[in-house]
C-alpha cells in the first residue's frame, strides 16, 4: 500500500504533467505564441495558426483546463487571453530549453535565415541602448491589435503588409530595428528585406513582446500611429 509521502508525490507530479500534456501538441505551443502577443478571438486564432475554427477551439479548451488560458465573452465571439505574465514566461524558458537541448532547432532556424542573406538579429541590451541613445528606430510591424495590447517603448507601429506604402514615415539617417512576435516570426525578416531593398538600414530583432515581459522589461500599451 503506498505511503502517505508516495501518494502526495504522484498527486504533485500528476499536476505538473498536466502541463507538459497541455503543451504536447505543436498547435497549442503556436496558440499560445500568438497569446503571448495580446488577446484573440477564436476565428482569429483560427486564421493565423492555419487550423479550422473546431480545432482551435478543441485545443484553446486543453489549454484552458490547464489554467494556461482564459476565455471572455465578448458579444458573438469567445476572446482569449494568457492566465498571466507566468504563461509568457514559461513558453519563452520552454522555447530557450529546446533551443538550448535540440540541435534540430538549430538547423532549421539557421537554414530558414540563411537562405534569406544571413539576417542577423540585434540583442536585446544592446538595442535598449540605442533606443535610449535616440540612435535607431524600433518598428513593430505586427498587426495594430497586437501593438495596442503590448508594445515596446517607443516603437513605431507599421504592419509589414503596410510598410511599403508607409516608407517616408522612417527617417533615412538613423539604423531600423525591426521586430515581430520572436524569433520564429517571419514578418520582421520581410520588414528587413524590404527595406534593406529601399536603401535603409535595417536589422532584425530576434526578442519579441513576450521575451520583454519575460525579463521584466517595461512594455507599454497605447494606440497605434
Amino acid at each position: 500500500m503506498p505511503t502517505p509521502q508516495r501518494r502526495f508525490k504522484d498527486a504533485m507530479y500528476e499536476q505538473l504533467a498536466r502541463l507538459g500534456k497541455a503543451t504536447s501538441a505543436p498547435k497549442r505551443l503556436e496558440l499560445l505564441d500568438l497569446l503571448c502577443q495580446g488577446p484573440r478571438t477564436v476565428e482569429a486564432l483560427a486564421d493565423q495558426a492555419a487550423l479550422s475554427v473546431a480545432n482551435a477551439s478543441r485545443h484553446l479548451q486543453v489549454l484552458r483546463a490547464a489554467r494556461l488560458v482564459e476565455a471572455e465573452k465578448k458579444g458573438l465571439y469567445v476572446e482569449y487571453r494568457l492566465a498571466d505574465d507566468e504563461v509568457a514566461r514559461f513558453f519563452v524558458a520552454l522555447r530557450g530549453l529546446a533551443e538550448a537541448r535540440l540541435a534540430e532547432v538549430t538547423q532549421v532556424t539557421r537554414a530558414f535565415f540563411e537562405a534569406r542573406g544571413e539576417l542577423e538579429g540585434v540583442a536585446g541590451d544592446e538595442l535598449l541602448r540605442r533606443v535610449k541613445a535616440g540612435d535607431v528606430t524600433v518598428l513593430d510591424v505586427r498587426p495594430v491589435e497586437e501593438y495596442r495590447a503590448g508594445h515596446l517603448p517607443g516603437a513605431l507601429s507599421i504592419p509589414v503588409g503596410e510598410l511599403k506604402a508607409r516608407l517616408d514615415e522612417l527617417p533615412r539617417r538613423r539604423d531600423v530595428v525591426a521586430y515581430c512576435r520572436g524569433p520564429y516570426c517571419v514578418m520582421a525578416v520581410e520588414a528587413v528585406e524590404l527595406l534593406r531593398a529601399q536603401g535603409y538600414r535595417a536589422h532584425r530583432l530576434e526578442q519579441g513582446v513576450a521575451d520583454w515581459r519575460a525579463r521584466g522589461w517595461r512594455v507599454a500599451t497605447a494606440r497605434a500611429r
